[in-house]
């Protein structure tokens, strides 16, 4: 096999690889290149420990993710939610901050809601419910603050 053959096998196959990685990367990693949805926001006064990229669920299916996390005016924070395309979010939805198990990783619950009405793209979820703090509840039932 001539060196320039030989060569050029070689360029093709580490191009395939890098390929095959990347996608893997991307699918893998769940990143979102081409970005589908639309946003949402929601303010909570308290997200311990909730982080950008955490999951959105309904009914226990992923259907988005937190995009960014910001603090609003005031000492709230704000959300900023891609949720998928088809996916309706009525306007007395209610989002909290849950746990996954007893020290797992945080996510935002959404219940969708009854109303006739919807929240648009970049609407804003009213009803939120902050992250529970297991440490301040141990420290007033250890304090008789119950």
């Amino acid at each position: 096999m001539k060196k320039g053959n030989l060569e050029l096998v070689v360029g093709v196959f580490v191009l395939t690889g890098l390929a095959c990685l990347a996608y893997l990367a991307i699918h893998l990693g769940k990143l979102e290149v081409f970005g589908s949805g639309y946003h949402v926001t929601a303010e909570f006064d308290n997200i311990s420990g909730l982080k950008s990229g955490a999951a959105v669920e309904v009914a226990g299916v992923e259907v988005g993710r937190v995009e960014s996390i910001q603090i609003s005016s005031g000492d709230r924070a704000r959300l900023v939610l891609r949720l998928e395309p088809g996916l309706k979010i009525h306007d007395d939805a209610i989002a909290s901050i849950r746990t996954k198990g007893i020290i797992g990783d945080k996510f935002v619950k959404l219940s969708p809601g009854n109303s006739d009405k919807l929240i648009p793209p970049g609407g804003k979820i009213r009803d939120t419910e902050s992250a529970v703090e297991w440490e301040e509840l141990i420290s007033k039932y250890i304090h008789g603050k119950v």
